[in-house]
């Protein structure tokens, strides 16, 4: 196939482990535009978080935060907004009282977090571009909220509380997008239709996108666009999915993408 339209995700995938883009990567999106593929982002993060991005690559396309719940550019019109309904906000705190989780509540373009300690709160302080406003009472929040994120290294928590608020998955969007981060968002927040939404606004059929990523709250989009590149430190399960698999993000996987599997197809 023809690639017209490049769509990757950013942590894990188009950043380092340090959430940084590297020379290598910006290069290579460079060398994509110039042969006429287009490039753009969706993420997890708010748009807060996208900007840094944005602005490295000059990238003045529409893009989707939230998963693709919100769909804005970089002058910081919104083209789409899809926030939690209210009675779900209000069901998964339920479920996730009394559990070892933090909590943290991305709404009104700021972040609320339980806690301002431990590594993680580290890393989104740089993933979000933001400092976090810390609260035990999220109550107030539950009628905008755009993403609700439940943060623990325990694996087994995190997968008991998924399988309890799963009552929610016809109404929301329940995934993780990090082994160590449970994300709900609206249920029209997710990959497959941020990337469905992403590929109309910039006049690419679905089937001339690829799509690029590394954790499970991507595979929505690889299973809507024409072409999927996994990234190769993902779960084995996630590159099983993918047409393809790179290099892994610490090691110019998207670069490498570009330059061995987009631009050698053309």
């Amino acid at each position: 196939m023809s690639v017209k339209l490049v769509v990757s995700d950013v942590d894990g995938t188009l950043v380092d482990k340090e959430k940084k883009l590297t020379p290598g990567t910006i290069a290579a999106v460079k060398r994509l535009q110039a042969a006429g593929v287009g490039f753009t982002i969706i993420s997890a993060r708010p748009r807060s978080g996208m900007m840094p991005i944005a602005d490295a690559l000059d990238l003045d396309v529409p893009m989707g935060a939230f998963n693709g719940g919100t769909i804005f550019r970089r002058d910081g019109s919104v083209t789409c907004q899809h926030r939690i309904p209210r009675a779900v906000v209000e069901g998964v705190f339920a479920f996730a009282d009394g559990l070892a989780v933090d909590r943290w509540v991305f709404a009104d373009d700021r972040w609320y977090a339980s806690s301002l300690e431990g590594v993680h709160v580290e890393h989104e302080r740089i993933a979000s571009n933001q400092e976090p406003v810390l609260t035990q009472d999220f109550t107030g929040l539950y009628d905008r909220a755009d993403k609700v994120t439940f943060v623990s290294d325990a694996p087994r928590v995190l997968s008991s509380l998924a399988g309890r608020i799963g009552l929610f998955a016809g109404q929301a969007t329940i995934v993780q997008s990090q082994v160590y981060y449970l994300d709900v968002t609206a249920l029209a927040a997710n990959k497959g239709d941020g990337i469905a939404l992403l590929a109309e606004a910039m006049g690419v059929p679905l089937a001339d996108t690829c799509a690029i990523g590394d954790q499970h709250n991507d595979l929505p989009m690889f299973a809507r666009a024409g072409l999927s590149i996994a990234m190769g430190q993902g779960p084995a399960e996630v590159r099983a999915k993918a047409k393809h698999v790179t290099a892994g993000n610490d090691e110019d996987g998207v670069a490498r993408a570009i330059d061995g599997i987009i631009l050698a197809g053309r």
